[in-house]
C-alpha cells in the first residue's frame, strides 16, 4: 500500500519556503501545460520553483518564474527554463482565486510540482497571505519545542 501511494505522487520539485514565509489558507491541484522536453525534464527532478508565483493573464491562470532546466538530449529542440506556462483550472477556481487576490490581497503561492497516478505532472497551489516577521519567529518557536518534545519523549520511554 505504502508503494502504491508513492508511485501515485512523485515529487518532481517542492517549494519548502512557502509554508515558513505563507499563510496557507487554501490549496488547489491544477494541470499545467508542458511541452515534451519540459516533462522529460521535470521527471528528472532538477526543477525549481521557490521564486515562482501564479497568476491571471486574461482568462488563463500561468504560472510565472517556474525553472525547469533544459532536457540535453533535446539539442536544438530544447524549452526555454522559466517561461510562463499555462494552469489547468476549472473556470470557478480561479475566477476564486482572482477575487480572492483582488480583494483581500492574498497571494497564490505554488507549493509543488508532482506527478499523479496516470503520470501527469500537476501543480499544488496555495492561497495564501505572507507572514510578518514575528509570525516566522512564532513558527520556529513551535516547530522547536515539537522537536524537543519528540526527544524528550524518546529519551523518557
Amino acid at each position: 500500500m505504502a508503494a502504491d501511494k508513492e508511485h501515485e505522487r512523485r515529487l518532481a520539485a517542492e517549494n519548502r519556503k512557502a509554508r515558513f514565509n505563507y499563510e496557507v489558507l487554501d490549496v488547489f491541484e491544477a494541470g499545467i501545460v508542458l511541452s515534451g522536453t519540459e516533462i522529460k525534464s521535470l521527471r528528472g527532478g532538477k526543477a525549481n520553483i521557490a521564486d515562482s508565483y501564479a497568476a491571471t493573464a486574461g482568462t488563463d491562470m500561468v504560472l510565472y518564474n517556474a525553472y525547469i532546466p533544459e532536457y540535453l538530449q533535446a539539442n536544438r529542440f530544447n524549452h526555454e527554463t522559466r517561461r510562463p506556462r499555462r494552469l489547468l483550472m476549472h473556470r470557478k477556481e480561479i475566477n476564486k482565486l482572482l477575487s480572492a487576490t483582488e480583494r483581500d490581497g492574498l497571494t497564490i503561492v505554488p507549493l509543488d510540482i508532482h506527478f499523479n497516478d496516470k503520470g501527469r505532472a500537476k501543480v499544488k497551489l496555495a492561497l495564501a497571505r505572507g507572514k510578518k516577521l514575528h509570525d516566522k519567529r512564532e513558527t520556529e518557536k513551535d516547530r522547536d519545542w515539537k522537536r524537543e518534545q519528540g526527544r524528550l519523549l524518546k529519551a523518557r520511554d
